[in-house]
């Protein structure tokens, strides 16, 4: 299995032996070794996902890499974040979706009223099964753990992945900014129960456009 680490904070180091990882469509910043890279459509899924993504918006161009020696990524000066699955699932903004080991599935599901409310998608990507992705952050992450006593709140343009058996809600929001006639126009929440994790960003995308 191919051996993810970190250059820094900025650079993704894949080592390879023969194997494959799936990456972030022109994420490749240099390589040694000998290395093969394939364009896949649709995220690695067949006509089937191509279709979903299309509807969605949630698209992620993806492209593989197989050989031996060491690949590295990265994508425009992001933090990059690593996460090691153990036959969970991951649920991430593709946006936010830099690399994964070829073995692991990648999918998208329903996420509710926030693509509605604020035109993020109504979808998120996700990576399941057994080994190590790399997601970027604008800014360094930082991981909340949810339980059961402590549910937690995200503003959905701060929202990076999540882990664990996890429910999502979709609730309004109202902030200083709103009362005082300079709020972005960010009028919902994101509220997580039960058991898990989230990885949080420092920073706002755009959750009006609906162009991540």
């Amino acid at each position: 299995m191919a051996q993810f680490r970190l250059q820094g904070s900025k650079v993704l180091a894949v080592d390879m032996a023969g194997d494959a990882v799936k990456a972030k469509n022109g994420a490749m910043v240099a390589y040694d070794g000998r290395m093969t890279f394939k364009k896949k459509t649709g995220g690695g899924e067949g006509l089937r996902g191509l279709v979903t993504r299309r509807l969605t918006g949630e698209q992620m161009a993806v492209m593989e890499v197989t050989g031996k020696g060491t690949c590295y990524f990265a994508d425009r000066a992001s933090e990059i974040n690593l996460v090691e699955l153990r036959g969970e699932k991951l649920y991430v903004e593709a946006s936010n979706l830099l690399c994964t080991d070829a073995a692991l599935r990648t999918g998208t599901t329903f996420t509710g009223l926030r693509g509605a409310a604020q035109g993020n998608g109504l979808f998120t990507t996700t990576v399941e099964g057994r080994g190590q992705a790399a997601i970027t952050s604008d800014g360094p992450a930082v991981v909340l753990r949810v339980t059961r006593e402590y549910p937690l709140q995200v503003d959905p343009g701060a929202y990076v992945a999540h882990t664990g058996d996890l429910k999502q809600h979709f609730q309004s929001g109202v902030n200083l900014g709103t009362f005082l006639g300079e709020g972005s126009g960010e009028a919902f929440q994101i509220r997580f129960e039960g058991e898990g994790l989230v990885y949080v960003q420092p920073s706002e995308r755009n959750t009006l456009g609906g162009d991540l």
